[in-house]
């Protein structure tokens, strides 16, 4: 899989609190009022207008406040703006880790005006790398940040705040054959089928993942044809035991797929 970059930490921690907050699913993200800690000099909020995109609709204004800890308008703060594509970490042994892994984007980084107020109009809620889209999350943070120092080693001094924007993605659809339902080591074991995307959506790319084993998220991958098509082909070991079909579309707003293969291996060890 492609790498991708973490957030600094104090981001990472608050992306992680909010995923146990549960997920954002009003009509439109306003922007919170908060009191400042013990010490800030700042208080910085953010929201979004309109709260959940569709595929025709991709983009939202970005509005925000900057106010001293009195309360009192802050003019003139720059304000860093990135957009953070989440992903839900595969994590089959039940590990204490983050729940989710991260690909931020910067978006701007505007100030703010006389009012304390800052804007980013017509912002595009997508994902726009080449990374795969394997386990993404429809709900994409915005976040905003403000280091009065500009050292991300003295967070002290930083403040944060961020909101969710949902993106409301079409399904698809996965049909498959299989050469055998019951396999055993050594034998090689091919699904062919297709995948259906919503009408006027390429599936020509579209990622096709086979799973083998508990542990691995997937043994062997391709990408489907133009019209949808794909084959996959694997040796079959003698602990293979858990055998499933999963899709990735190239499009956030493309849902992808999973599928549990009716494949019995009567290599595995009894029990």
């Amino acid at each position: 899989m492609m790498s991708r970059n973490l957030l600094p930490t104090r981001l990472a921690a608050t992306a992680a609190l909010l995923l146990v907050a549960g997920a954002l699913s009003i009509p439109t993200a306003t922007a919170e009022s908060r009191s400042p800690a013990p010490g800030d000099a700042y208080v910085l909020t953010v929201s979004t207008d309109p709260a959940k995109t569709a595929y025709d609709d991709r983009k939202v204004d970005v509005t925000g406040t900057v106010t001293k800890a009195d309360g009192t308008p802050a003019p003139g703060i720059p304000v860093t703006l990135r957009e953070v594509v989440r992903f839900t970490t595969w994590n089959p042994w039940g590990d204490p880790i983050d729940p989710n892994y991260y690909e931020p984007r910067d978006l701007g980084t505007p100030v703010s005006d006389a009012n304390g107020k800052f804007t980013l109009p017509d912002v595009e809620i997508d994902h726009v790398s080449g990374s795969s889209l394997l386990n993404v999350e429809q709900d994409v943070q915005i976040t905003a940040q403000y280091d009065e120092d500009g050292d991300p080693d003295t967070p002290q001094d930083g403040y944060f705040a961020d909101t969710t924007v949902y993106a409301d993605a079409k399904p698809s659809s996965l049909s498959y054959k299989v050469n055998k339902t019951k396999v055993k080591a050594g034998d090689i074991l091919t699904v062919q089928g297709r995948v259906d995307l919503p009408k006027g959506v390429d599936p020509g790319g579209t990622e096709i993942f086979l799973q083998t084993y508990w542990e691995s998220q997937y043994h062997v991958k391709t990408t489907a044809e133009d019209d949808g098509f794909f084959v996959l082909s694997v040796r079959v070991s003698r602990d293979d035991d858990a055998f499933r079909l999963r899709t990735a579309p190239r499009d956030l707003y493309v849902q992808g797929k999973e599928q549990n293969l009716p494949i019995t291996n009567t290599s595995l060890p009894r029990p």
